[in-house]
């Protein structure tokens, strides 16, 4: 009788005494007994929110696209070794595989062109970025724009989109585009192809020539100034012709001199006009054959006496038995001239082709999308930001509510709650000795 009264007692014991588990039944039930408290968090996390997504800056991104050229093997071991593909890293492969590669490789090599210092450098000083964005160090200043610009190349097209993302719109338009102008700048800086090796060479040896010829066209002018050749060719066969004339014009007046001679005698007026004709005439012929002297000075003389020699060259021509001995000077310096001119020609022509070639060779980057001044704002997702915040603060007093109803039930003689009353008064008391000693400082 008595055992059967005990065992349903000890059955209930048994029920009483064992815990509730924890489940999400018990959680909610909690949760909601605290509703009000939830809510109140929600709103005040909500406006908070909108708080801080207001006071955060506004950011603006600008973005460009671009098209890497199709390069040739050259070009492609020309960025392959800019870009540090060759050499430590595949030694004399790098090249190779460049140029085999092609324009696929190219938008890789542009991208780590486009994140080199030397960019990220001219960048800084052209925009005076370490003074606007209030960086100490320039390496600080370097490692922000990274942080700031997105480089990112399509696999499939080859083309690389840029963004720069800035507080200003119209700075984040100027660094993007600054990113394109740069990128241009350094491939042509960089070039060093056999177009432009060539060029360099043809450019300094036309100015070496441009300064021989010029030199020989002076030579040569002087030469004519003063010796008055102008022609040696036409003056020699002017000089001849006139010559001819004249011996003929004297033989005719010889002639006449001769048969007036023996019609009037020698002392009649008209055989002493006629004879005074053949004196100019053969006066004339002997100035205009001068003398076969060599001048000591370099020129001719016209005639034995100085006299005659300094009314020779105050002629329009030389005379006739210089010009065979002006002829060879002469014609060298012509030849020189000629000379310096056909090169002349030829190095024009071939430096204009070499300049040419060289603006085939240098890859131009062809720009698909201008960056343009940003209209909306890219950064903060105002709206984002305070249901996250409202999200997280919920969390966190949901999760604050279920840790203080479980430590509630947490059996006050637990050693648990005994050394976090044992803490909370070595605290209490910490704090209440601190006041007390600011109280007596105080006084």
């Amino acid at each position: 009788m008595d055992t059967q009264l005990l065992e349903p007692v000890t059955e209930v014991v048994e029920t009483t005494a064992e815990p509730h588990p924890a489940n999400w039944v018990t959680n909610a039930t909690v949760l909601w007994a605290h509703r009000r408290l939830l809510a109140r968090a929600a709103g005040l996390a909500l406006v908070v929110g909108l708080v801080i997504a207001f006071v955060i800056p506004k950011r603006y991104t600008s973005t460009g696209r671009i098209m890497p050229p199709d390069n040739s093997g050259s070009s492609m071991a020309l960025f392959a070794a800019l870009a540090g593909r060759s050499g430590s890293e595949l030694g004399g492969l790098g090249s190779l595989a460049g140029s085999l590669l092609g324009a696929r490789n190219s938008s890789a090599l542009f991208v780590d062109l486009l994140r080199s210092g030397t960019v990220s450098g001219d960048l800084i000083d052209r925009f005076h970025l370490q003074q606007v964005w209030h960086k100490r160090y320039r390496v600080d200043t370097a490692k922000y724009l990274a942080r700031h610009t997105t480089i990112v190349d399509d696999k499939r097209s080859g083309v690389i989109t840029v963004e720069v993302e800035d507080r200003d719109p119209r700075r984040a338009r100027d660094i993007a585009q600054g990113y394109l102008d740069e990128l241009n700048l350094l491939v042509v800086r960089t070039n060093t192809s056999s177009a432009h090796q060539e060029r360099v060479f043809i450019e300094g040896r036309l100015r070496g020539v441009e300064t021989d010829l010029k030199q020989a066209q002076i030579a040569l002018s002087e030469f004519a100034s003063t010796h008055t050749t102008i022609d040696i060719p036409d003056q020699t066969r002017a000089m001849v012709d006139a010559a001819a004339r004249l011996q003929a014009e004297q033989i005719a007046a010889q002639s006449e001199v001769d048969s007036l001679r023996q019609i009037y005698g020698d002392t009649n007026v008209r055989v002493r006009a006629a004879q005074a004709r053949v004196a100019e005439l053969q006066h004339e012929l002997v100035k205009m054959s001068g003398t076969s002297v060599a001048d000591p000075d370099g020129g001719s003389e016209s005639g034995g006496s100085g006299a005659a020699a300094d009314g020779a060259h105050q002629e329009l021509y030389p005379p006739l038995r210089q010009l065979p001995r002006l002829a060879v000077p002469y014609s060298d310096l012509y030849r020189r001239v000629r000379v310096q001119e056909a090169v002349y020609e030829l190095l024009t022509q071939q430096y204009e082709i070499a300049r040419i070639q060289e603006a085939k060779d240098v890859p131009v980057v062809s720009v698909i999308d201008t960056p343009g001044i940003p209209e909306k704002k890219s950064f903060p997702p105002r709206l984002l930001v305070a249901l996250l915040f409202t999200l997280v603060a919920e969390g966190v007093t949901a999760g604050f509510v279920l840790l203080r109803q479980r430590w509630e039930l947490v059996d006050f003689a637990d050693p648990r709650k005994a050394l976090a009353r044992e803490i909370a008064g070595s605290l209490q008391s910490a704090s209440e000795q601190l006041k007390r000693n600011r109280a007596e400082r105080a006084r």
